[in-house]
């Protein structure tokens, strides 16, 4: 029809129509309320789970850490147990005479044997000696200083006597050489 032939509306008629569209002009706000709600839960879903993800990704680089120092390091205690054993060897080796060599030979060679032996497992796992000599720069991240002295000739620091070879697990000090160091000489 057309509208100039339509009988003009009542009052009723366009109180209704207003109602009609007042609705739904809510229904579109509560839509996009409603929207806008899913989307702030949304992005909080996605946060979480990112960092749910990141947490994930350090546990699992924690974990490996964990793993590779326990594979490197797991043996410390027992590695630092055996250390006494060297040392022992060691002052067997050093205390045998040329005579008790040519006495003794078979039995040399057995100890001189064991501690090449000793020094294999050591190396197989790790385990490397740190043997300064007289005259090197005393270093406190690898050298314990036993006693102090003066020594005419040398300077101040210097390793002037080494009393037990040290030794590192892979990157860490099991046990620092004990050493002697040179004191300042006096004028």
């Amino acid at each position: 029809m057309n509208e100039q032939n339509q009988e003009p509306k009542s009052l009723d008629e366009l109180a209704a129509e207003a109602d009609e569209i007042e609705t739904g002009a809510d229904a579109a706000t509560e839509e996009v309320g409603e929207i806008e709600a899913l989307k702030a839960e949304r992005d909080e879903f996605k946060d979480r789970f990112m960092r749910a993800l990141a947490d994930a990704e350090n546990a699992r680089k924690r974990a490996e850490r964990d793993r590779r120092e326990a594979e490197n390091y797991g043996g410390s205690k027992l590695a630092r147990d055996l250390l006494p054993v060297y040392d022992s060897l060691n002052r067997a080796l050093q205390a045998i005479s040329d005579e008790q060599r040519e006495t003794a030979a078979a039995f040399v060679e057995g100890i001189e044997l064991t501690m090449r032996e000793l020094l294999n497992v050591f190396q197989k796992h790790g385990i490397v000696r740190v043997s300064p000599e007289v005259g090197d720069r005393f270093d406190p991240q690898m050298h314990q200083a036993m006693f102090e002295a003066p020594l005419p000739g040398t300077k101040a620091g210097d390793i002037i006597q080494v009393s037990a070879d040290g030794f590192m697990l892979h990157d860490r000090l099991l046990r620092p050489a004990q050493v002697g160091v040179s004191s300042a000489p006096a004028n």
